[in-house]
């Protein structure tokens, strides 16, 4: 079998599969399988695939009709021109947070305490620090995987992240913050039955926010309070229906709130700066 021959097979078995943008997916593993830019793998396509090679490609490409996320099947996602590690037990990160970090980063300066609550992966964490060096970064998390995950993207990376196995502020006592930024779990009960199926596979912990969606925004905002400094910022990553409620959080127990957009013009970032002790 030929490279095209491989990558025209595993796409027609992908998308009789439902998955979405099966071409795309069916070359990038294929690449990843041999270790080669997908560009100039296709361009080369007449190529006979090797057969160790086609083993391990056949099985991703079963994992993938399976419609677990590409992101776990390589092993691997970008994140503000980072490369992270993920697997099952953490959420993958997503373009749209990136609007929560740059905005975390606008406020951010030399010698900052900075807290991100509920880290997955460690993206947010990592990237704040690797961008604004001279901060000092604290990320946290219930689960002791995403903590071990985490912890090894930062040494990936070369960040020296302070991890912390902490349910949101539990292990923080007494430590006060310039700035903290959170993409909780913000699914609702009902969303939660409708999700794409790569989603699904995703752990709940990192998905689920409580029947409205709004438990843990409504947790952070109030125990926030007591460690933000004054003048210091409160970001949350939200999903697209939330500004209103999450924005009604924000000032009742931090201060006036601002809202962004991400890349599809929906609301995706909420935050206040802290406006009195």
């Amino acid at each position: 079998m030929t490279i095209l021959e491989a990558i025209r097979a595993g796409a027609e078995r992908l998308e009789a599969a439902g998955v979405p943008n099966a071409d795309y997916d069916a070359r990038e593993m294929l690449a990843h399988v041999l270790g080669e830019d997908a560009l100039m793998m296709r361009m080369q396509g007449m190529r006979s695939l090797p057969v160790a090679q086609a083993a391990a490609y056949e099985a991703m490409l079963a994992r993938r009709e399976q419609r677990e996320p590409m992101q776990y099947i390589l092993g691997e996602a970008a994140f503000m021109g980072l490369g992270f590690h993920v697997e099952p037990g953490v959420l993958c990160p997503r373009p749209d947070t990136e609007i929560l970090c740059e905005e975390a980063l606008r406020h951010i300066r030399p010698g900052m305490r900075v807290l991100d609550i509920g880290t997955g992966s460690g993206a947010l964490a990592v990237s704040i620090k690797k961008h604004a060096p001279e901060s000092d970064v604290t990320a946290v998390d219930i689960s002791d995987t995403a903590i071990a995950i985490a912890a090894d993207n930062a040494q990936r990376n070369g960040a020296a992240v302070r991890f912390l196995k902490s349910d949101c502020f539990s292990a923080l006592e007494g430590e006060s913050f310039d700035v903290i930024v959170s993409n909780p779990p913000y699914i609702s009960a009902e969303e939660m039955c409708s999700l794409m199926p790569e989603v699904c596979m995703e752990p709940e912990l990192a998905l689920f926010g409580g029947e409205d969606g709004l438990d843990f925004y409504r947790r952070i905002s109030r125990e926030a309070a007591g460690h933000l400094k004054k003048g210091g910022v409160l970001l949350f990553e939200i999903g697209w229906k939330q500004k209103d409620a999450v924005s009604a959080l924000l000032e009742e127990h931090i201060g006036a709130p601002h809202a962004l957009r991400d890349y599809g013009k929906n609301w995706r970032v909420v935050y206040a700066v802290k406006e009195k002790d």
